[in-house]
């Protein structure tokens, strides 16, 4: 397969603003996303798609006897990711490797459990990708598999122009051959890649004023610095004015305001490797 069309682009850049997003969302939704998943002692996991580490550090933190091996295309992603387990985690054995999820530089069936997160939604296979996972896990290892879906987003006050910049984001990155309502489809990305017996469950996350952290760190700085991310992409394309992009943020910081409330539902998926 010629990888180089595999891949869609990361719609979302690679900035230090970009960075912090990232770690504030994966410090945000820790319990909720990792909840559940810990490795034993001297267990093999491997990581696909570590980006800056945001994971890696949770990862690292809840299996601490575990022996990591985190991989990511980006060799500068790589290196943030280094420098932030190592701030966070000292004394985590983590093996850093830079490659391909669809060239992975390991034998068969040589990792006991794999975890991706928020990687399927920026491929343009994700079940090749999926594929390619299976053959170095080995038989009876765990493969756990976390995406977002942005179809799944309500808010509080409604704003048919924010629920406009969200389908515009959408749009973007299946533009760049990525799918940002990835979550819905992962029973059936997993059964296509040869993982039987899945179990998808979904992970919600409800932010109101009884929530005032959360309500800042995942509806405002997670979510809503997302789409405000990629506004100049979406103006460019001809999706939107910036008036009309401008309105749909706006109406985004309204749900993360006094008496505004935000819901989103992420997807969380458990296999197991048959022989």
């Amino acid at each position: 397969m010629d990888t180089t069309t595999a891949y869609g682009g990361y719609v979302h850049g690679y900035s230090g603003r970009e960075a912090r997003r990232l770690g504030d969302q994966a410090d945000a939704l820790a319990e909720l996303l990792h909840g559940g998943t810990r490795y034993a002692a001297g267990s093999r996991v491997l990581e696909v798609g570590c980006g800056v580490g945001a994971q890696t550090v949770h990862l690292a933190a809840r299996s601490p006897g575990a022996h990591l091996t985190a991989v990511d295309v980006s060799g500068e992603s790589l290196a943030q990711a280094r420098a932030r387990v190592a701030a966070a985690c000292p004394g985590a054995r983590v093996d850093w490797v830079r490659a391909d999820v669809f060239d992975l530089p390991f034998g068969d069936g040589v990792f006991d459990h794999v975890f991706v997160c928020f990687v399927l939604e920026h491929l343009r296979d994700p079940e090749g990708a999926l594929a390619a996972v299976r053959r170095v896990l080995r038989p009876g290892g765990t493969l756990t598999v976390i995406e977002g879906d942005h179809g799944s987003a309500f808010l509080h006050p409604d704003s048919a122009d924010a629920r406009s910049v969200i389908g515009h984001l959408v749009a973007l990155q299946a533009a760049a051959g990525g799918d940002a309502l990835v979550g819905r489809r992962l029973w059936r990305l997993l059964d296509g890649a040869g993982f039987g017996g899945a179990v998808v469950s979904p992970r919600t996350v409800f932010a109101d004023g009884s929530r005032p952290d959360l309500m800042r760190a995942f509806t405002l700085d997670t979510f809503t610095a997302m789409v405000e991310g990629v506004g100049d992409e979406a103006v460019a394309a001809g999706l939107c004015t910036r008036a009309e992009w401008e309105r749909g943020v706006a109406g985004l910081r309204r749900a993360a305001g006094e008496g505004g409330a935000f819901c989103y539902t992420f997807f969380k998926a458990v296999a197991v490797r048959g022989g």
